[in-house]
């Protein structure tokens, strides 16, 4: 059973990081809930980084469906806890640039928690 429902919030996990980086592409303004103050939508330059930081949230999830669909669960929960770093990162950016605390705690830690949580039932299961 904790395979189960691990592997199905790795699954809700990569749509949802998919669909996120697939955003920084159509709705660059979605880039705003990150977190980061002041952030200049509109300067060409940012847009390009945003795209780059889109590429990579979508390959992440292209590795989180591969192994769901290797059935590798081990393997799959260790990427996950390993992937728990990025939230962790978002969430010390946010709070070192002196951005909202309700994006560094609420989207970023909070992210960081499922992340973790998920990875921890893939590898006891």
């Amino acid at each position: 059973m904790q395979s189960i429902i691990g592997n199905s919030l790795a699954a809700v996990v990569a749509l949802a990081v998919f669909v996120m980086g697939t955003s920084f592409f159509w709705a660059p303004q979605a880039a705003a809930g990150f977190g980061i103050p002041n952030s200049p939508i509109q300067d060409p330059a940012f847009r390009a980084w945003l795209r780059v930081k889109g590429i990579r949230d979508m390959a992440c999830a292209v590795g989180i469906l591969i192994l769901l669909a290797a059935g590798a669960t081990s393997l799959l929960g260790w990427f996950m806890l390993a992937l728990a770093l990025i939230p962790v990162g978002d969430a010390t950016i946010v709070l070192l640039d002196k951005g909202p605390k309700s994006a560094a705690y609420g989207v970023h830690a909070a992210s960081a928690v499922v992340v973790s949580a998920t990875a921890a039932l893939l590898l006891t299961a």
